[in-house]
C-alpha cells in the first residue's frame, strides 16, 4: 500500500491488509489448534498415562510435519540426542551442564553444516522450545526436582506435547504432567482461550498493517512528506531516522506479542498453563506483557516481560548456575546463552549481548543512587515496606521517568534493525551485519554511547 495518499490508504486498509491478514493467519493455523483441542479431550477420558503421551507425540509430529514437512526430521534428532544423553550420563549429577553444551553444538553444526541456512531458521522456534525442555529437565533432575529419568514415551511426550511444540512457550515437565491430568473444561479456560486468540490476531493486524505506516499515515507528523514512497528510506535527517526506526521497532515488538499471545492459545486450549491455589484452578499463563514492554520502569523490566517463560527458564537454569562466578559473568553467560539458543543470526546475537550490558549497567547505576539518594528508584519497583525514605517525592518520580524515557529510547533503537528487509537477508550473513552498523550508524550509536556513560557515572559515584 505505500505511495498511497492518505485518504486512499484509508479506503483500501480493510480490504487491503487487514482482512488478508486475519484470514491468512488462520489458515496457517487452524489446524493446529484443533489438534490441541482433540488432544484436550482425549486427556479428559481417564485412559492410560502411557496413551495420553502417545497422542501429544502423534499430535506433535503431525503438527510438526504441517509447518516443516520432512525437515522436521532435525527436531527429531536433536529429541533422540537429548534422551540418549540424559539416559547414558543417569548416574551423572552435573547433566545439565554437559546437556547444554551438547545442545548448543548441535545448534550451532545445524546452522552451519547441516542444511540450508534458510529452511533451519524456519525450525528454530520449535528447535528452542525443545533445547529448553531438554536443558531444564537434566538441570531438574540434577537439583531432584524431577526425580528419576522419565521414559522414552514419557520424555517424547513432553518435548512433543501439541500445545507447546511450534510457538512455544517452554514449561517444565512438572507443568506437562500436570496438564496430562485433564482438568475439567469451564468458562475460565473458554475465556482465556478466546481471549489470548484475539489478542494474538490484534497484535498481528497492528505489526502488518498498522506500524509499518504509523508516522506517514496514522500520526502524520511531517504532513505528506513521509508518505510511504519508495525514496522515503533515503530522507535525511535525525528526527526521521528515529521515527522510522520507531516504525520498524513496533512492527517487531507486535508481531512478538502476536507469537505469544497466539503461544497463550494452543498451550492453554492443549490443558496446560494453569496455577492452583488450594482447590482454586486459575487458567493464568502469561507469555509478554506488552504494557511492561512499551510503557517500561527499566530495560531489566522489558527483558522479563517481552517472553516470561524463556526468561523464567534463562534465569533459573542459566543465571542461577553461573552467578557463582559473579553477576555481571552471569549476566554475560545468560544472554550468551539465548542468543546461541536463538541461532546464529548477527543482528539477533549483537541485539542480545548490547541488552546485556545495557540492562547491567542500568542495574548497578540504579541501585547505587537508590542507595546514595535513600530513595526508591531501583529497577524494580520497591515493595510497600521498603526502607527508602524518599518514595514519593517529586524528584524521585522525574528520576523514575527519566529511566523510562531513556529505556523506550533503548528499545527503539534496539529494534531498528528488525526490519522487513532482514526476512530476506538470511542467506547472506554479511547483508545482515551491514544492515545491522548501518542502522545503528543512523542513530549514531546511541545506546551504545549513553550507556558507556551511564557505566561512567556509575564509576564515579561508587
Amino acid at each position: 500500500m505505500g505511495g498511497f495518499s492518505r485518504q486512499k490508504f484509508f479506503q483500501e486498509l480493510t480490504h487491503g491488509c487487514l482482512l488478508p491478514t486475519a484470514q491468512q493467519g488462520l489458515e496457517q493455523v487452524w489446524q493446529l489448534l484443533v489438534i490441541c483441542l482433540l488432544c484436550r479431550l482425549l486427556w479428559m477420558l481417564g485412559l492410560p498415562s502411557f496413551v495420553k503421551h502417545l497422542s501429544t507425540v502423534a499430535g506433535g509430529f503431525y503438527v510438526l510435519y504441517l509447518f516443516f514437512e520432512l525437515h522436521m526430521i532435525w527436531v527429531v534428532l536433536l529429541s533422540l540426542l537429548c534422551y540418549l544423553f540424559l539416559f547414558l550420563c543417569r548416574h551423572s549429577t552435573i547433566r545439565g551442564t554437559f546437556l547444554s553444551i551438547t545442545v548448543l553444538i548441535y545448534l550451532l553444526l545445524g546452522e552451519l553444516h547441516m542444511m540450508d541456512a534458510t529452511k533451519w531458521h524456519k525450525m528454530r522456534g520449535s528447535q528452542m522450545v525443545v533445547a529448553m525442555k531438554a536443558i531444564s529437565l537434566a538441570f531438574d533432575l540434577d537439583r531432584g526436582v524431577v526425580a528419576s529419568v522419565p521414559s522414552p514415551i514419557e520424555f517424547m511426550g513432553y518435548i512433543y506435547f501439541v500445545g507447546t511444540v511450534i510457538f512455544g512457550p517452554w514449561i517444565s515437565f512438572n507443568s506437562y504432567k500436570e496438564a496430562l491430568e485433564g482438568r475439567k473444561l469451564n468458562l475460565s479456560w473458554f475465556f482465556k482461550v478466546s481471549l489470548s486468540w484475539v489478542k494474538s490476531q490484534v497484535c498481528l493486524v497492528v505489526s502488518n498493517c498498522v506500524a509499518p505506516y504509523l508516522f506517514p499515515y496514522f500520526i502524520p507528523v511531517y504532513g505528506d512528506k513521509l508518505l510511504r514512497s519508495k525514496k522515503r528510506s533515503k530522507i535525511r535527517g535525525a528526527p526521521v531516522k528515529w521515527l522510522l526506526a520507531c516504525e520498524n521497532s513496533l512492527s517487531f515488538h507486535f508481531s512478538n506479542y502476536f507469537v505469544g499471545y497466539l503461544s497463550e492459545t494452543t498451550t492453554t486450549l492443549a490443558g496446560a498453563g494453569f496455577s492452583e491455589e488450594k482447590e482454586n484452578l486459575k487458567w493464568d499463563l502469561t507469555v509478554s506483557k506488552p504494557l511492561s514492554v512499551e510503557f517500561p520502569r527499566s530495560m531489566v523490566e522489558v527483558v522479563t516481560s517481552w517472553n516470561v517463560p524463556m526468561s523464567s527458564f534463562l534465569h533459573t537454569y542459566v543465571f542461577k548456575s553461573a552467578v557463582k562466578f559473579g553477576t555481571f559473568a552471569a549476566v554475560m553467560v545468560t544472554y550468551t546463552a539465548s542468543a546461541l539458543l536463538h541461532g546464529l543470526s548477527f543482528h539477533l546475537g549483537a541485539v542480545l549481548i548490547s541488552l546485556g550490558f545495557i540492562t547491567y549497567v542500568e542495574h548497578v547505576l540504579r541501585k547505587r543512587l537508590a542507595v546514595v539518594l535513600n530513595a526508591c528508584i531501583l529497577t524494580k519497583k520497591c515493595p510497600a515496606n521498603c526502607t527508602h525514605r524518599n518514595k514519593k517525592a517529586f524528584w524521585v518520580y522525574v528520576i523514575n521517568i527519566a529511566f523510562s524515557v531513556l529505556a523506550v529510547v533503548h528499545l527503539t533503537y534496539l529494534g531498528s534493525v528488525f526490519s522487513s528487509s532482514v526476512d530476506y537477508m538470511e542467506e547472506e550473513e554479511d547483508d545482515i551485519t551491514h544492515h545491522t552498523i548501518q542502522k545503528w550508524s543512523e542513530l549514531s550509536w546511541t545506546s551504545h554511547w549513553v550507556t558507556f556513560g551511564c557505566w561512567i557515572l556509575y564509576r564515579l559515584i561508587l
